[in-house]
């Protein structure tokens, strides 16, 4: 049996894969190792996954955000092993899952459009080159945080046209000392700033959110994707951004003269099928 993990800071995707191909399917909270000691990380997931035949898993596959260094993976792979003790464990970033989800095993340019962002050219195997992504202040571009961030700017600033203020005022009722104490006072401002995603698709065939969306997907593919060889590879999307606003980012690619590639809402069923075509 395999196990396939998709770690993200609000929930985590387990799938495990029986030798018949079977597939069960977990979710446990979300977790950052980066903050988190081997015992914390532990308690979020050990329960829950105590229900699988500890025996019959080989590996298993932990993809996920802030898994950059070798001392977080260790530690995250420590608490595995408290549950599933005879399996091999991996642990990779979800630009890792984005490629090998993406590509397969064959070399591309994968991206992730969710709350954040962030791209790589992928030779099949590896990652071989990768443009920071900056985060939500320096970078970001086209993520949910960087659209969450233009909206309310244009809102605060009375840039917004009437039908869509006027909405922004009575489904959310904000003020201006309440935006930037979210912004700039409370935890985890990008993750408000990008749950403003939904209004943002609700009304992207208003023309004002239409061209905000096309300038954020220009500025993505110009400052970051367009550093790869868009010439010789696909460019490939992950994230309920590049998904729920395919249309536009479609329109970008084609202005930009790259080639499309796949755009999925989430990594899971492209590592399903990777793991499942041979052992790594």
């Amino acid at each position: 049996m395999i196990i396939i993990a998709d770690g993200g800071s609000t929930k985590v995707e387990w799938r495990a894969i029986s030798e018949t191909g079977s597939v069960k399917g977990i979710t446990t909270p979300g977790i950052n190792p980066v903050f988190l000691s081997e015992d914390e990380i532990f308690a979020s997931f050990g329960e829950k996954l105590s229900v699988l035949p500890a025996d019959e898993v080989s590996e298993v596959w932990y993809y996920g955000a802030g898994l950059v260094s070798d001392e977080t993976k260790a530690t995250l792979c420590g608490a595995l092993k408290r549950v599933f003790p005879a399996a091999e464990c991996h642990a990779e970033s979800d630009l890792m899952a984005a490629a090998r989800s993406l590509c397969g095993r064959e070399p591309g340019i994968a991206c992730i459009l969710g709350t954040g962002a962030n791209s790589c050219l992928y030779d099949g195997t590896s990652i071989v080159a990768n443009i920071r992504a900056g985060g939500f202040i320096l970078g970001d571009e086209a993520s949910g945080a960087y659209f969450g961030r233009r909206l309310l700017s244009d809102y605060i600033k009375g840039l917004l046209p009437a039908p869509v203020r006027s909405e922004m005022d009575s489904r959310f009722g904000l003020d201006y000392p309440t935006i930037v104490k979210k912004v700039y006072s409370e935890p985890m401002p990008s993750r408000y700033l990008a749950s403003f995603a939904p209004f943002i698709r609700e009304f992207k065939h208003h023309p004002h959110i239409t061209q905000m969306l096309r300038t954020g997907f220009d500025e993505f593919l110009r400052r970051n994707v367009a550093q790869y060889d868009t010439r010789k590879y696909a460019v490939s999307f992950t994230g309920s951004i590049a998904f729920y606003f395919k249309e536009e980012l479609q329109k970008s690619l084609a202005a930009a003269g790259m080639r499309e590639g796949r755009i999925v809402r989430a990594p899971m069923d492209g590592l399903i099928a990777y793991h499942r075509e041979g052992r790594v």
